[in-house]
């Protein structure tokens, strides 16, 4: 987390309310390899969590070890329940997580 007092940053990312002067909050995890990996963009009011961020995070260094999975939702640390995504799971992801 940081942040942007020159506004530069808030530019790039295209979150920079320029009538406002305000920046948008923008939650961005980049991998290692400067790869954008999940962004998210709220509302001035709205606060983010640290928790789901930091959930995200971990999926995403858990995927980069294993791409042939899906980590759903629910998923929230590395041995929880993940998919394999094919076309057979279209429409039964609930009954997937069930097992």
């Amino acid at each position: 987390m940081g942040s942007d007092p020159t506004g530069n940053l808030c530019r790039q990312f295209g979150v920079m309310d320029e009538a406002s002067g305000l920046a948008l909050r923008g939650t961005y995890v980049i991998s290692p390899e400067g790869i954008l990996r999940n962004s998210e963009m709220n509302f001035y009011n709205l606060g983010r969590n640290i928790e789901e961020i930091l959930r995200k995070v971990i999926a995403n260094k858990h995927l980069a070890k294993n791409p042939a999975e899906a980590c759903p939702a629910q998923w929230k640390k590395v041995g929880d329940l993940t998919l394999k995504p094919s076309a057979k799971m279209v429409g039964k992801v609930a009954e997937a997580m069930k097992k």
